[in-house]
C-alpha cells in the first residue's frame, strides 16, 4: 500500500510567530522507495526539517508557489547547507519565473555550489494545469491562481495503479502468485497451459491519491479546476473574518471553495498572525462543520503531519 505524508514546517502568513514559521511541506511520497519533495520554503525551513527529524538531503524537486519573500527565503540557506553536506545530485526548482528569481538567490555571496541547480519555469497564465513533474508513479501539476503577482497551486497526484483481484484470477485457474502477473501487467494479457488471459478480466483499477496546494491567492476558478475530488486540499486560510481585499482567502470562501471541489479533507493554513490561539480556530472550525457539507477539516499547525492512505 501506498501513502503520502505531509509534514507542516511552516503555517503563517507573511510574518513569523512564536508558534508559526513561514510556509513550507515536506511531502513524502511512499511506496517501494520514499521520494521526498518541498513545497515552498520560507525563513527558517531547514531549521524546522531538523526538527521534524527529516532529511533535507533527500529533496530533490522544489516547488515554489510564487517569489513573496516568506514563500522561498529559506531557499539561499538550504541550499547553503547542501553544499556544506557536500552533495553531488542535481536540485530542481521549480516556479512561476524561477529561471529569473533563482539566478538571483546563487549570485548572492560567495559560496561555491558543487551540485547542479536546475530551474523549471512553470506557466503562470491563462487556466490550464500543466504537467511540471512526471514520473511512473506519479505527478505534480500546476495551474495559475489569482495572487496579484505571478502564482500557482500544485497539485501531488499519485497515478491510478493496477492490482491483481486474486479471487478473480483463481477462478480462470492461475496459480496464487508468479511471473505470469508481472507479464499481465507487462503485456496487458498472458497466456497460461495453453488459455489466454487478458489482464482487464482479473485485475481492478486502484484510484491514486491526490493532494493539492493552493499556495497564496485569492478565490478563483482555477482554483477550484486543480482541486476537484482531491484526497486533501491545503488551503490559504489567512483570515477567519470576513476579510476579502489582500489577494487571500477567509474562513467562509475556503469552505465553500472544498464543497464545490467535493472535498474529502480540508486543511487551512497561511493563518495571519493576528490569530494567536490555535484552540480558538479549532472552535471556530467546530461550528462551521456543523453547517459544512466537508467534516473534516483541520487547522494546519507547525510540525502537524497529515498521512493519505
Amino acid at each position: 500500500m501506498t501513502s503520502i505524508e505531509l509534514t507542516f514546517l511552516g503555517t503563517t502568513a507573511s510574518i513569523p510567530t512564536f508558534e508559526r514559521n513561514h510556509p513550507g511541506i515536506y511531502l513524502k511520497y511512499i511506496s517501494q522507495d520514499e521520494h521526498c519533495f518541498l513545497f515552498d520554503c520560507g525563513e527558517g525551513t531547514q531549521k524546522q526539517i531538523f526538527k521534524s527529524g527529516l532529511n533535507f538531503m533527500r529533496i530533490d524537486n522544489v516547488f515554489i508557489t510564487h517569489w513573496h519573500a516568506d514563500h522561498f527565503a529559506g531557499l539561499f540557506g538550504l541550499i547553503e547547507t547542501m553544499s556544506l553536506e557536500k552533495r553531488e545530485k542535481p536540485l530542481f526548482i521549480y516556479g512561476p519565473e524561477a529561471e529569473k528569481f533563482v539566478k538571483i538567490i546563487l549570485n548572492l555571496g560567495y559560496g561555491r555550489k558543487p551540485f547542479e541547480i536546475i530551474q523549471k519555469d512553470v506557466g503562470f497564465r491563462g487556466s490550464k494545469i500543466e504537467t511540471v513533474f512526471d514520473s511512473s508513479e506519479y505527478q505534480v501539476l500546476s495551474i495559475p491562481v489569482s495572487h496579484g503577482i505571478p502564482a500557482v497551486a500544485y497539485a501531488f497526484v499519485e497515478k491510478d495503479r493496477i492490482k491483481i483481484d486474486k479471487k478473480k484470477a483463481l477462478k480462470l485457474g492461475l496459480p496464487k502468485r508468479g511471473a505470469i502477473f508481472q507479464k499481465l501487467k507487462d503485456n496487458g494479457y498472458a497466456v497460461y497451459k495453453g488459455n489466454r488471459i487478458e489482464l482487464a478480466d482479473v485485475s481492478v483499477i486502484e484510484k491514486g491519491k491526490r493532494v493539492v496546494y493552493s499556495g497564496d491567492t485569492e478565490s478563483c476558478k482555477n482554483l477550484i479546476e486543480i482541486a476537484k475530488n482531491s484526497d486533501a486540499f491545503i488551503i490559504d486560510c489567512t483570515y477567519f473574518e470576513n476579510i476579502t481585499e489582500r489577494h487571500h482567502i477567509n474562513l467562509e470562501q475556503a469552505i465553500k471553495i472544498g464543497e464545490e471541489a467535493n472535498m474529502k479533507k480540508l486543511v487551512l493554513t497561511h493563518i495571519s498572525r493576528r490569530y494567536q490561539n490555535q484552540k480558538e480556530l479549532e472552535d471556530i472550525v467546530k461550528e462551521t462543520i456543523k453547517k459544512s457539507e466537508i467534516k473534516d477539516i483541520i487547522v494546519a499547525r507547525d510540525f502537524m503531519k497529515v498521512v493519505v492512505k
